[in-house]
Order: C-alpha cells, then structure tokens, then sequence
C-alpha cells in the first residue's frame, strides 16, 4: 500500500519558505546571541576544571650512587629511568614477618598482619595526606575518654573535633 503524497506546487512553496525562514531566524538569533552563549559556556568549562592542589613531597631527599663508566653508556637511552617514591612508609620488619606465618583462615598471615597495620596511626603508615578525606583526621592525635556530664553545652564542645575542621559553633547548628 503506497502512501499518498498530497505535494502540489503551492505545499511545496509553503515548505520551501518555512524552511528558509527558520534558516533566517537561527542566524539573526546566532549573530544577536551568539558571542553571549559562547563566553558563558566558557565560564561554566572554566568552573568546572579541577582545583589544583600542591603536590607535598617526602621531606627525604633520594640520593643516587656515583655513576660509572658502564653506566653512562646506558644513560644514553631515550626512556631515563625515575626513581619510583613511594606514598608510605616502609612496613617493619617484625610487621611484615606477621604475612608469612599462617594462612588468614585461621586468624593469622595476612589477616593479622592488616588487622596489625590497621592499629598504627596513618602518620606513621604514610608520609603525607594522600585524600582531602586524610586531612581531617591528619595528626589528630589519640582519642580522649571523657565522662559525660549533664551539662549541654560540655556535651556539645566535645563533640566538635579540637583540629580545626569545624573551629566554630553556628548558633544553627545547636539543638534546643
């Protein structure tokens, strides 16, 4: 079954000029808002770069041993070789044995040692904040145990952190 065309001469005109006319409206539009359109969408691509943080490096400098005459000849290859810098610090000795002594089925091995490694302080496991998450609870030092006394406002002071994250109370924030 074939569909009916009903295109005469004078639905053709019809078409021709509305299509010519949104042509014409698209580009009056362009020329009036174009150059406006272009500069918010650059504002909103700057917003949306990432926030650039320092990079904090190990305060450690990395020493090379004295470089021979073999050596030299290779230093000659296009791909120079880093030295890879690790983000922790090196696990101890006694710590690390902990891995090899049992299988993790029976609570030992690498069971004990993460569950080990998991009770150090994370300044001492690594050698700056890695996340923003780290920075808040970066040298934040033990927890206190203090006993809760039926005063509000003393229950209210050592809730907040002592480390700066929330230095100040907003009057919005307490509950009557």
């Amino acid at each position: 079954m074939s569909r009916q065309l009903n295109m005469d001469t004078l639905r053709q005109n019809f078409w021709k000029e509305e299509y010519l006319r949104e042509m014409k409206l698209r580009c009056e539009w362009h020329r009036k808002y174009g150059t406006l359109v272009k500069a918010k969408q650059k504002a909103k691509a700057a917003a949306r770069l990432p926030l650039e943080l320092p990079t904090l490096l190990p305060k450690a400098s990395v020493s090379r041993p004295p470089a021979s005459k073999a050596a030299s000849s290779k230093a000659l290859s296009p791909s120079p070789e880093t030295p890879f810098q690790s983000e922790m610090y090196p696990v101890p000795s006694d710590t690390r044995a902990l891995l090899y002594e049992g299988i993790s089925h029976d609570l030992q091995g690498r069971y004990q040692y993460l569950n080990t490694r998991k009770l150090d302080l994370p300044e001492t496991r690594y050698l700056f904040p890695i996340t923003t998450n780290f920075t808040y609870g970066w040298q934040l030092g033990p927890a206190t145990k203090q006993e809760l006394v039926s005063c509000k406002m003393c229950r209210i002071e050592s809730f907040f952190r002592k480390n700066g994250a929330f230095a100040f109370l907003d009057p919005r924030d307490l509950a009557i």
